[in-house]
């Protein structure tokens, strides 16, 4: 266990939220579950096992899950997978290695942790959620006093990589990595033909990772099991805003 504490909260229709990491394989199993109804079912995933009712892969069995219940109905409603750098050794990379060339990171893999598999279950998509599970996330980082989290950020390529090229445009233009901390995409995503830029709506996920101090490492990688461009974001835990640092009781 690498959370001293459960977090609880009430959402607007009052329902008791708690977060903590999972200590057993039913748990985690629910979380599997709940990841293959959003990725597979909801957005498309074509898995390899995608008729196994679980997304699951190498990495679970190295990961620390964190958990919101719903503890009126005990439903695993929210997850993140969590990397620590010492089971990244053991396993022998980040997912992120995947999809990016992370070379310029290797200076910081000893304080750096993984967050992935980020979902919630459509019914409780709301602040109250979000909120529970950052705390959760913050706090295992100050216990364990960890510096730095990675993560995937992904924004569907339903409309042929528009909305993904036009936003990488936007963010980088305030949020872009030092070039000490840049990454390099395995699998570029193609720039459409006759692509115009305009200014898009930032999705929720990438708002809060860029409001708590995160930056982009660089250009976004083609994911096509999930048919996804992904942002490598890269937060250190010292550039915590004040708001956020405050809100879920972190020291700067």
């Amino acid at each position: 266990m690498h959370l001293e504490n459960r977090f609880s909260s009430h959402d607007k229709q009052n329902r008791k939220l708690t977060v903590s990491i999972a200590n057993n394989q039913d748990t985690i199993k629910a979380a599997q579950v709940l990841r293959y109804k959003v990725f597979v079912e909801e957005m498309g995933a074509q898995l390899p096992n995608n008729s196994s009712g679980l997304d699951r892969d190498l990495f679970d069995d190295y990961c620390d899950h964190l958990i919101a219940h719903d503890e009126n109905t005990g439903e695993v409603v929210g997850t993140y997978r969590i990397l620590p750098p010492h089971q990244a050794r053991k396993v022998g990379s980040y997912y992120s290695d995947t999809e990016f060339d992370l070379t310029r990171l290797q200076h910081i893999r000893p304080q750096l942790v993984e967050l992935g598999r980020s979902c919630v279950h459509p019914k409780y998509r709301n602040g109250a959620t979000i909120t529970l599970l950052w705390a959760g996330l913050a706090k295992y980082m100050a216990e364990n006093q960890y510096q730095y989290m990675i993560g995937c950020a992904s924004v569907s390529l339903i409309d042929n990589g528009h909305t993904a090229i036009n936003l990488y445009q936007q963010i980088a233009k305030k949020s872009l990595a030092p070039i000490e901390w840049r990454v390099f995409p395995r699998m570029p995503l193609p720039t459409p033909q006759q692509h115009h830029y305009n200014h898009v709506e930032v999705p929720a996920l990438i708002k809060g990772y860029l409001r708590a101090g995160a930056m982009i490492c660089g250009e976004p990688a083609w994911d096509p099991t999930f048919n996804t461009a992904d942002f490598l974001m890269l937060l250190p835990t010292k550039q915590l805003s004040e708001r956020y640092a405050q809100h879920f009781s972190i020291r700067k």
